[in-house]
């Protein structure tokens, strides 16, 4: 496994990291302690959760499972914003100060190193989120801070304020099929310090290869499980998108790659990005994942990439 420094920050996180939104939203309790375990004896340093995954059942089953393990050893972030309950959301200073509170009770620890904005809140001054940030900061509940989706005018925005805790890092989302942050996200974060922490780099299991035009998606997989159905971003799984994806396939075993493999080395090509998130439903899945961290590709193979997906990518 190899780690990156992520942003402004003292912390060095795996180019994998693990992620927990799956966690009691199809994912058996057994299959996701094996996959935490498994990720720790792989190398994966790195835990990204949030206050709203299961209603809060995904940081309660991390603050369980992790009882025993030494708290430096591994890396634990979280996010807030989207409702815990009917009148809890937002990114106002008593949320925060409150959800904050409740994510290191059902964590069971002392502190995240991450905390994160899961989206820009409209309804709150900027200054009032950010101050808010900076306190938890300086009361030790949190160690660094981040956040998801916010655009390029938020972003600067919560640069260029004083006195504030600066974020150190961003999560977007970013594959070979979903390309939106290149353009602008990503330099204006590398010229401020912030490094990439993305999601979906497989587009929602697209680019594992397992989905094919004009077929049932496979039983156990993610596309036929009603729980996740909600979430996928159905765009991606057009016969355009999926015909595309089949004549990567020869790419990967050129290489000797399995598509999981190629998604996650093209993601990590760029020095923008720190880390991959990936979600896993059994250990194996770990195991063959990490393999893409070191792995370098080619100008060749990126330029061969590019011709078989531009026509078809969001960007």
């Amino acid at each position: 496994m190899k780690y990156r420094k992520l942003g402004n920050s003292e912390l060095l996180v795996s180019e994998i990291s693990l992620g927990s939104w799956g966690v009691h939203e199809g994912v058996e309790d057994r299959n996701a302690k094996a996959c935490i375990y498994k990720a720790f004896d792989v190398g994966i340093n790195f835990i990204d959760t949030s206050n709203s995954y299961a209603a809060g059942g995904a940081e309660s089953f991390l603050g369980e499972v992790l009882q025993g393990v030494e708290r430096s050893s591994y890396l634990l972030a979280t996010k807030v914003f989207f409702p815990t309950s009917p009148t809890d959301k937002g990114l106002s200073a008593p949320q925060i100060r409150k959800q904050i509170d409740a994510s290191l009770t059902r964590l069971r620890t002392d502190y995240v190193d991450l905390y994160q904005c899961h989206r820009y809140d409209p309804d709150t001054p900027l200054e009032e989120t950010m101050m808010a940030l900076t306190e938890v900061v300086r009361q030790g509940k949190v160690r660094y801070i981040g956040f998801s989706e916010w655009s390029p005018e938020q972003i600067q925005a919560a640069c260029d304020l004083a006195d504030v805790e600066q974020f150190v890092s961003s999560q977007p989302q970013y594959s070979m099929l979903w390309r939106d942050p290149e353009a602008e996200v990503f330099p204006l974060c590398a010229a401020n310090g912030i490094s990439q922490i993305v999601w979906s780099p497989l587009a929602q299991g697209v680019l594992a290869g397992k989905y094919e035009p004009g077929q049932v998606p496979p039983e156990n997989s993610r596309a036929a499980n009603d729980k996740m159905n909600w979430y996928l971003l159905q765009e991606l799984f057009s016969d355009r998108i999926l015909t595309a994806v089949q004549k990567l396939k020869p790419i990967a075993q050129n290489l000797g790659l399995s598509m999981p493999q190629l998604a996650l080395a093209w993601v990590l090509r760029t020095e923008y990005v720190c880390s991959a998130i990936i979600g896993a439903s059994r250990p194996e899945h770990i195991v063959d994942n990490v393999t893409a961290s070191g792995v370098k590709l080619d100008t060749d193979v990126l330029a061969t990439i590019d011709q078989v997906l531009l026509p078809v990518v969001h960007k």
